[in-house]
């Protein structure tokens, strides 16, 4: 059968007419890291950094805090925090992030909230237990004498210590309860050590100068 050149435009038009429509798959995401109206996103393999009301392929940044950032993707809104991937639907991870800066001698030292009273901390990979001195112990109402008797050594040499259980130690959200703790009768350590009882419980990354502590629930 031979068709002239108006039947197959004819044709044409009615195939473009009865094609079903196909919608591309939405954008792969991943909520790296917030800040105050700006996020680092991983889309579809690609780490983005946008700012409220830049996009990037279908997606963009509406606003973001420190903890949420409210995207619009294909017309869409939704808010995510720190979380797996997310595609045809999102999944949260409940992921909490703390972003820890090295100071002038290169530590990481912070604030923990310690049986939910304020202390400055350092973290420190190398100690088997977070351990406090006496003061520090005194300072959280907390009677270590009742803990089991010990002594360690320091560079003025042996003292007495004593092994206690913390109820809480937080930071910045990260909460670990019954963290395993040694008391040092006297002034060492000067700051609290946040060691490895607690560190065992966190994922630790380190970038750039700054040493990230998350935890996912």
């Amino acid at each position: 059968m031979n068709l002239n050149g108006a039947t197959v435009l004819a044709l044409a038009a009615s195939l473009l007419l009865i094609a079903p429509t196909v919608r591309a798959a939405p954008p792969r995401i991943e909520v790296e890291a917030l800040f105050t109206d700006a996020a680092v996103l991983q889309i579809d393999g690609e780490r983005k950094m946008l700012k409220a009301g830049q996009s990037y392929k279908a997606v963009t940044l509406v606003a973001a805090y420190s903890r949420t950032a409210t995207l619009e993707v294909d017309g869409q809104t939704m808010v995510l925090g720190i979380s797996r991937r997310v595609g045809t639907r999102y999944e949260s991870a409940e992921v909490q992030v703390v972003s820890i800066p090295h100071d002038a001698n290169m530590q990481y030292q912070t604030t923990a909230a310690i049986n939910g009273r304020s202390l400055q901390v350092l973290v420190d990979t190398g100690a088997n237990v977070v351990a406090l001195n006496s003061g520090h112990a005194r300072a959280l109402g907390l009677d270590y004498r009742l803990g089991v008797p010990a002594r360690v050594e320091t560079a003025s040499g042996s003292v007495e210590a004593w092994f206690v259980t913390l109820r809480t130690v937080d930071v910045g959200g990260i909460r670990v309860d019954n963290v395993e703790a040694t008391v040092v009768e006297g002034n060492f350590p000067s700051t609290v050590l946040l060691g490895m009882t607690y560190l065992r419980h966190v994922k630790m990354e380190e970038a750039g100068g700054v040493l990230s502590l998350s935890r996912a629930w």
